[in-house]
């Protein structure tokens, strides 16, 4: 037997696309931004058809979310931030608030919420992963909400 199997085309002309960004730890998250503009750019993503949200935090960034998500206007929301782990334990429940109400967003509107909020032990970890050594997780994010927007075309019936 062969299934039929779909994947989504990296095509972004024509795509709207909000983007959620912290300003915490702005030296990664700006670094995750560049790299998500970058990739929806060299993916045919006009310009206009990209809104950036600035939040004050990664608590915050849900929040801007949902409204994206609620409008109806975007195919996809792109959210990124930074959570580095501190001493106490506010690290934990930040982490986990942030990737429910997240994960929440994207089953209650039936839309790509593209999870690109780092969570590492040291600032040096997330500055790898917003630019050298483990390359830049802001692109890859980008590349994902590409990549879902397509494929959700697809099992809607729509290519």
């Amino acid at each position: 037997m062969t299934p039929r199997e779909l994947t989504g085309p990296l095509e972004g002309s024509g795509r709207h696309f909000g983007i959620v960004v912290s300003r915490f730890n702005r030296t990664v998250t700006g670094a995750l931004l560049t790299g998500a503009l970058e990739a929806l750019t060299a993916h045919a993503v006009a310009e206009d058809d990209v809104v950036v949200a600035h939040v004050p935090g990664a608590f915050e960034v849900p929040f801007a979310a949902r409204r994206f998500a609620a409008s109806g206007e975007y195919d996809a929301v792109i959210c990124l931030g930074a959570i580095v782990r501190g001493e106490t334990p506010h690290f934990e429940y930040l982490a986990a608030e942030v990737t429910r109400g997240l994960g929440t967003i994207g089953h209650e509107f039936d839309l790509p919420v593209v999870f690109g909020v780092l969570t590492t032990d040291t600032i040096e970890q997330a500055l790898a992963r917003a630019g050298a050594g483990h390359g830049n997780k802001g692109y890859e994010a980008a590349m994902t909400a590409l990549e879902m927007v397509g494929l959700a075309g697809q099992l809607r019936g729509k290519a």
